[in-house]
């Protein structure tokens, strides 16, 4: 599960002014199950039994099966297991994950129009990740060295460049890597690793702000659309330390080691994004309540604004003032479109059954040069100037694929005011078998990023359940959501046959509670 990196790059022919990494693209592309108590009770799987606030961010035209007026909210605890609070974050924290309403109007006797606003936690980035392994001769510094030897980077202003290598090659390897002549410094010496520790911890979130209109034709045709608003808040810290031998001779016991090498890094990612959301719900058989509904969400159009500080201690001293790059970096990206379709049927008052299918290929995400902004003076109204960037384009089709989402709930009610409910969710993985982080390739994303770790995360598996209540008007709902996945990290990738880390097994298991209170009018 080692990969290679070669130097094989395309010259750019103009600076661009920015962009974004793969993982970091990836990262903010994802959503989690989150919304109603009773949606996350089910597994999320309600697309087409509609009549729930949260169907309005995928399918739309389930706000069209309300037949009264609903108002709703929605918060809860999530937990990480199997981890320590670290540094500035939490394992377990509250969370305000819903509120909406929806405003159902009748238009004729079997004919409705609805209007519905809802906000919900699309993402939840926190999440605590510690890893500490052996290196065996293998560092972070040698893919800087290796970077210079093998030519992917040549100057100070290749693209190949990143934060990460400029503190290496100004703190450990006193940037004589490179001979006056631009030739490689062969005499340099490749700094063998022993070991390393490293922590993360991420906080923040995704709100997503929807705002809907839909309604049915004659109780068989449901109808919706959907455009919603989402804002960006992540915060990252991270603290790498790695144990090198300053001595070529084989290990032993009486070789320094510099044990004070430390690698931190924080970045702050801020900014909106917006997208358009269709679906339809059918009922074929006028007899019968099954139906199925149809759904398409356009790619969320992002414009963030990132801000980090890396710094490499060393022996005592501090590294960062050396790196020129900690200022703010504005990029735009464009996630994948989502084809979706569903099953619901009731049975009875007593029992209701949905199945959701989803799709969307993270191997289309379009990371965007960002090569300016202009002013309409006119229209008092700012323009970017952006434009695909295919050599990150390239990588992530290399990276990232298709994901299929499996989503199955029921409902139960053993008497009118009380509801049973259960759910699985499969989520197939995002990351291809061999992904790597692209160190090598000619984009800005990679000049600016200022971390070299990475997680290929597998399939992810969700178990819910839940209980509701009703009394007259008011509504009261209670979820449990267990979300367990695992993958595969490195510090970095492989530059070299005697530079490979090892993959380390890692697992993200986290559990969340949410209590919805709702009345109807």
């Amino acid at each position: 599960m080692k990969k290679l990196f070669f130097a094989a790059m395309a010259l750019a022919s103009v600076l661009p002014v920015a962009a974004q990494e793969t993982y970091e693209v990836a990262e903010v592309s994802t959503q989690d199950l989150n919304g109603t108590a009773r949606y996350v009770g089910m597994g999320g799987a309600m697309e087409a039994l509609g009549a729930d606030l949260s169907t309005i961010s995928t399918n739309p035209a389930g706000i069209g099966l309300f037949r009264r007026s609903h108002i709703s909210a929605s918060m809860g605890i999530i937990t990480q297991g199997d981890v320590s609070s670290w540094g500035p974050a939490n394992k377990t924290n509250v969370s305000f994950d819903q509120a909406g309403f929806v405003f159902s109007n009748r238009l004729s006797r079997n004919s409705f129009i609805n209007f519905a606003f809802n906000y919900h936690k699309s993402r939840n980035f926190n999440q605590i990740l510690a890893v500490t392994d052996r290196l065996d001769w293998a560092s972070q510094s040698k893919l800087t060295y290796d970077k210079f030897a093998q030519g992917v980077i040549k100057s100070s202003d290749d693209l190949t460049y990143s934060q990460v290598d400029v503190l290496f090659h100004e703190a450990l390897y006193d940037t004589n890597l490179i001979l006056k002549d631009g030739s490689f410094n062969n005499d340099a010496y490749r700094f063998d690793g022993d070991n390393y520790d490293f922590h993360r911890g991420n906080k923040g979130y995704i709100g997503e702000y929807d705002l809907n209109i839909s309604g049915n034709i004659n109780d068989r045709v449901y109808l919706g659309v959907t455009v919603g608003i989402h804002a960006v808040h992540y915060r990252g810290n991270s603290d790498y330390f790695e144990n090198v031998r300053t001595s070529p001779q084989e290990f032993s016991h009486r070789d320094p080691i510099l044990s004070t090498l430390e690698l931190e890094d924080s970045r702050d990612i801020d900014g909106t994004g917006y997208d358009v959301k269709f679906g339809a719900v059918i009922r074929p058989i006028e007899s019968s309540p099954f139906r199925f509904g149809l759904y398409i969400n356009s790619p969320i159009f992002y414009d963030l604004r990132s801000v980090n500080r890396t710094g490499l201690r060393l022996n005592g001293q501090y590294f960062a003032d050396k790196n020129p790059r900690h200022d703010e970096l504005k990029y735009e990206f464009r996630t994948p479109w989502k084809f979706g379709v569903s099953l619901g049927h009731t049975i009875g008052t007593n029992l209701a059954l949905g199945a959701t299918y989803e799709y969307s290929d993270y191997g289309a995400t379009d990371a965007r040069i960002k090569r300016g902004e202009s002013y309409d003076w006119y229209y008092d109204t700012y323009y970017s100037n952006t434009e695909r960037d295919k050599a990150m384009n390239d990588h992530i089709k290399q990276t990232l694929k298709g994901v299929h989402t499996v989503k199955v709930g029921a409902e139960f009610k053993p008497m009118p005011i009380m509801a049973l409910r259960l759910g699985y969710n499969f989520l197939s993985p995002m990351y291809k078998q061999d992904a790597y982080r692209g160190v090598d390739v000619w984009s800005l994303g990679n000049y600016y990023s200022s971390e070299s770790d990475y997680v290929n995360w597998k399939a992810t598996h969700r178990i819910t359940a839940g209980v509701g209540f009703t009394f007259d008007k008011f509504k009261v709902d209670m979820a449990y959501q267990y979300q367990t996945k695992k993958g595969q990290f490195l510090p970095f990738a492989g530059s070299s046959d005697d530079n490979l880390p090892f993959d380390v097994d890692v697992k993200d298991n986290r559990q969340q509670v949410l209590v919805t209170l709702g009345y109807t009018f």
